[in-house]
């Protein structure tokens, strides 16, 4: 039997997704959770791996197993077994042909930016910070070169196992709310750092510290000695990631309803 679970989890003391010896994860949780279930060791598969500090509001996953057992005694299960900042929000049998990672159609990322002088004290671990005003029409300018099939090796980090570096970027939106510059991405997949990496440059070009063109000429330059920070992990959520239809995964559209979500809590904030 097959299984695929979409969890929530709040990626602030955890060493990022995959599993280390020696260092709490998401991935090692969740696999010793569901081992105690099944009384056995079992793996899990996400669609994309988070680094140390990001974030999900709905990552995929899924497992096999032999043990016969229904979704809603695995899903009540696994939650009990679970720290309170990681949640399996749902889990439903699957079709032995899918998976988490090759099945994917696309990714989606949102990266969240407080833009004010003074920081806060209470999201810390939830956006990353830049005091001087950000001018989103140059951001948003600046952006549209990234649209599409491009070649993205300027944007990847060291360490980059990606087979290849041609990925294609579908949507790449960025908005303000109040104190808050939120920036969202979607592509088929992403190299490693890529969206923070993305972001950085797109910073450097709303504090006009560069032109609207320099992101374009980084692309083409394919140079992968970065002349752009890294921005922080504390800011980035995996979103979720979307199938085809014929495997009815129930989250196609969560980047859409978790923008009304994050848009409630910052206007409150």
């Amino acid at each position: 039997m097959k299984f695929v679970l979409g969890i929530e989890y709040d990626g602030s003391i955890y060493f990022g997704w995959q599993k280390q010896r020696s260092f709490s994860t998401i991935q090692g949780c969740i696999e010793q959770a569901l081992s105690k279930i099944a009384d056995y060791k079992i793996d899990i598969i996400c669609a994309g791996r988070t680094d140390r500090g990001v974030h999900a509001m709905m990552q995929i996953a899924h497992f096999s197993t032999h043990v016969v057992r229904s979704s809603s005694v695995w899903l009540k299960g696994v939650n009990s077994l679970l720290p309170k900042d990681i949640t399996v929000l749902w889990l439903k049998e699957i079709t032995s042909d899918f998976h988490a990672r090759f099945s994917a159609l696309s990714r989606s990322y949102r990266y969240i930016i407080l833009n004010r002088n003074i920081r806060s004290s209470f999201l810390t671990k939830y956006y990353f910070c830049v005091k001087n005003l950000l001018d989103i029409k140059n951001m948003q300018i600046s952006a549209k070169c990234l649209l599409g099939l491009h070649d993205f090796t300027a944007f990847k980090s060291s360490g980059c196992q990606s087979f290849s570096p041609y990925k294609n970027i579908t949507a790449l939106v960025i908005y303000r709310i109040h104190d808050f510059v939120i920036i969202d991405v979607t592509a088929n997949s992403f190299l490693y750092h890529m969206v923070r990496n993305i972001v950085g440059c797109l910073i450097k070009v709303g504090l006009s510290k560069c032109s609207v063109v320099w992101i374009k000429q980084i692309l083409c330059n394919k140079n992968i000695n970065k002349i752009y920070p890294t921005v922080s992990s504390s800011g980035l959520y995996f979103l979720c990631a979307t199938y085809p239809d014929r495997y009815f995964i129930p989250n196609n559209c969560y980047m859409f309803r978790y923008k009304g979500l994050f848009q409630q809590l910052l206007n409150q904030y």
